[in-house]
């Protein structure tokens, strides 16, 4: 069995800013991506690391993504955005989303966007994270569904119509702990599947079915015409319906193809409602006293929302990534078709500072 790469996050976002670039897309907008895909592996989500990057490079081969593309607001009021993404990276443009609304936030107490024109945006846990490291309560979904070519079969069907429909939410505690969700409503993230297929490993009974119909935990089985599950039956179901229309408050509604969702993303400021300061310390300390709960058998101890992610990216900065062999294969591949070099060298002083072990 082939065995995993371990890489430093600062080469992993070398390598792929060096890849986007050479594929058309514009330096500041690679950075934002790269860093957005290793934040992921770092915080434990590999799903939606640098594993993506080779399908990112192929949607631009493709036109499905324009790497030149700049995001535009082209609506707004006094608390809401409206973001055209104009089809380049929705990473670039999610961020740039989250950074504006959070200085709305600060006027009105609370801003929400809309956007058109964003395809996949990435961890959408990035996004909440930032406005929580801001001092502000962040939410974003993003969802779909339509009568054909989805992978999530609603509660009580036999063919897909939604898809993984995510939702995230971050919360500010005062620290670098931030209170994280995020989560699909699928059983497991898309992402997760492309995971467990690098690794040629089987994964958790009673995520998938087969074409047929039947429970399977081969990753050849979804691949090969089978759907993905809602997590909690009717209660996951519900939730992604709702995301779905969410996103369609800017996205809209495609009779034709019985389509609809998007991206919706809502930042309040706490202090709309009560100072910051007093707030996080409520949060930190409710928090803190949920995990005094005496762990059950089996568990070590409890955790709340953030923690995994946090602790690790304290392990993965030391340690390092791990990448499986079938996904740096291909990113060597891509290098080798943009004539990009993947020597240690490739590491610029500023990689090295922004992801720098804090003492």
């Amino acid at each position: 069995m082939e065995k995993n790469h371990c890489f430093q996050a600062s080469y992993l976002h070398a390598i792929t800013r060096r890849l986007l670039t050479a594929a058309g897309t514009l330096r500041h907008v690679a950075e934002v991506v790269a860093e957005v895909l290793v934040n992921a592996n770092l915080s434990g989500h590999d799903s939606h690391g640098v594993l993506r990057v080779p399908h990112y490079l192929s949607d631009i081969s493709k036109g499905i993504i324009h790497p030149a593309s700049e995001p535009k607001v082209v609506k707004e009021t006094t608390n809401t955005l409206f973001i055209d993404g104009q089809w380049g990276f929705g990473h670039y443009t999610a961020r740039k989303a989250t950074k504006l609304a959070i200085e709305k936030s600060r006027e009105t107490g609370v801003c929400c966007v809309g956007f058109v024109g964003t395809g996949h945006i990435g961890r959408l846990g990035e996004y909440v994270e930032i406005a929580a490291h801001s001092g502000c309560i962040g939410i974003i979904t993003y969802g779909r569904g339509e009568l054909v070519g989805k992978k999530i079969v609603p509660f009580g069907g036999a063919r897909g119509m939604l898809g993984t429909n995510p939702i995230a939410v971050g919360v500010p505690t005062g620290d670098d702990v931030p209170f994280i969700i995020d989560f699909a409503t699928a059983k497991i993230a898309g992402g997760k599947i492309m995971v467990a297929e690098s690794k040629n490993s089987d994964l958790p009974e009673g995520c998938i079915i087969d074409k047929h119909g039947n429970p399977s935990v081969k990753t050849e089985d979804y691949y090969d015409g089978g759907f993905l599950l809602p997590f909690g039956g009717h209660k996951g179901y519900a939730l992604s319906l709702l995301i779905c229309l969410l996103g369609g408050l800017s996205e809209g509604f495609n009779a034709e193809r019985g389509a609809m969702g998007g991206t919706f993303m809502q930042v309040i400021d706490p202090t709309a409602f009560a100072p910051l300061k007093v707030y996080q310390q409520r949060v930190r300390g409710f928090l803190n006293d949920i995990k005094k709960t005496p762990p059950a058998r089996g568990f070590d101890e409890v955790l709340v929302p953030g923690d995994f992610e946090y602790n690790s990216r304290v392990e993965r900065l030391v340690q390092g990534v791990e990448v499986p062999h079938t996904i740096f294969r291909q990113i060597q591949g891509w290098a080798e078709k943009l004539d990009v070099s993947l020597s240690g060298d490739v590491v610029e002083a500023a990689d090295a500072r922004r992801y720098q072990i804090q003492q």
